[in-house]
């Protein structure tokens, strides 16, 4: 494709005035948002207003009078489409991380005489290591397989099988549906993690039947640095599972000040400690940015922007090896690409100006935000990319000796 072409392919695009929802910075192209997604131009002045105003001038009355107290349930509202999910079966709350103890913890609570956690290796680190870490105690086990074998480790002694729906490495997607079905079928819960998903696959826990997800704030969905995270738990559940971290916003009457804990009858039972209003608001700003999005179109967007960097990378740049799969229907929303001096070649690609990151040993990693990733950003990408490789300005100490690649 020449670049024309592509600037043609953005002139065509019906998303692409959404760019301008975002401030971006002139001379970067930015083809990590599967980490970190970019700032929502509307951000800064609603923190500066949930700061100024309803920090500083309401103080205390602003958890009644702007609404800080529901903000958990609200926000959650607003994430719900684009998961497929019914709003009062999200709530936000805490870290990933937590979230995934949390129910872990009550899947194995609510399946008693089975004591095994089901996942794959090179799952992301912190779902393996909240798994690992509940397993220390002794009385459960984490079982892991392949994922072409995950569903022939499913028995009569596993509890909850949990899952990355796109894998952070190679964006390689499970059918949701059918290793929900094979879960369930086993008679195990079956927990999904969606953090590479929500904002940028299509997602529907409701039509496969989901039992309980969890995801992050901060990638697709634009909520800022250590954003909250979400948690799902289907409504035929709710009444069964309890959060195993029973802190006091998850009471059923919380400014009762009871001695006793009684669960929320509702999604708020799996808060814990008091919401974090900054957070919350930064991420309220960034779900807004998907307002108005058919998210059908915005699949398709992003699957044709990551099908022109293939086909330009392979076409430009040798030495480098596909490690996500080409067919669109089994990946998500970034591309991996494998090279024996990944780290340097990703540093001095980010020198340049091309935003991506390294997953070791040797990936190079790119993500395609369709919110505002261009057609012409990614061919000029994959340019920028042939020729760094084709000149070996990559081999410097500079870039063998950086201290860390995002």
């Amino acid at each position: 494709m020449t670049r024309d072409e592509a600037r043609a392919l953005d002139a065509a695009d019906p998303l692409r005035r959404l760019r301008e929802r975002f401030a971006l910075p002139e001379g970067v192209i930015y083809l990590d948002g599967n980490s970190l997604g970019a700032l929502p131009r509307a951000t800064p002045a609603r923190m500066a207003e949930t700061v100024e105003r309803e920090w500083g001038e309401g103080l205390i009355r602003s958890w009644n009078d702007a609404g800080w107290i529901d903000a958990p349930t609200r926000v959650a509202a607003k994430i719900a489409p684009l998961i497929g999910a019914k709003p009062d079966e999200v709530v936000v709350a805490d870290s990933t991380s937590v979230n995934l103890y949390k129910l872990l913890m009550a899947a194995l609570a609510a399946r008693p005489g089975r004591r095994v956690i089901v996942t794959e290796p090179g799952n992301f680190p912190t779902d393996l290591y909240m798994a690992q870490g509940i397993a220390a105690g002794g009385q459960v086990e984490v079982r892991t397989a392949p994922r072409d074998r995950i569903i022939e480790a499913i028995d009569e002694t596993v509890a909850v099988v949990m899952l990355t729906h796109v894998h952070y490495r190679t964006a390689e997607m499970f059918d949701m549906a059918a290793v929900t079905t094979a879960a369930q079928g086993a008679g195990a819960l079956m927990l999904w993690d969606l953090s590479h998903s929500a904002g940028a696959v299509p997602v529907d826990l409701g039509a496969a039947n989901a039992d309980l997800a969890v995801g992050c704030g901060y990638k697709y969905l634009n909520g800022g640095p250590g954003a909250p995270a979400f948690l799902y738990v289907a409504e035929r559940h709710q009444a069964l599972l309890t959060s195993p971290l029973t802190g006091w916003m998850g009471h059923a009457a919380p400014f009762e000040f009871g001695d006793d804990y009684a669960p929320c009858p509702t999604m708020r039972r799996w808060l814990c400690g008091t919401p974090p209003i900054l957070g919350l608001a930064a991420l309220e700003a960034g779900l807004a940015t998907f307002d108005g999005v058919d998210p059908t179109a915005l699949y398709a967007k992003g699957q044709a922007l990551a099908d022109l960097f293939v086909a330009e990378v392979e076409a430009k740049c040798p030495g480098l090896t596909l490690a996500s799969p080409r067919e669109r229907t089994q990946r998500g929303s970034h591309i991996s690409f494998a090279h024996t001096d990944g780290f340097p070649v990703m540093a001095a690609l980010i020198a340049r100006g091309v935003i991506g990151d390294f997953r070791g040993p040797d990936l190079l990693r790119f993500g395609f935000t369709p919110l505002y990733t261009s057609f012409e950003e990614v061919w000029r990408a994959a340019d920028i990319l042939a020729d760094l490789l084709a000149s070996g300005a990559w081999d410097d100490e500079r870039y063998r000796a950086r201290g860390k690649v995002t």
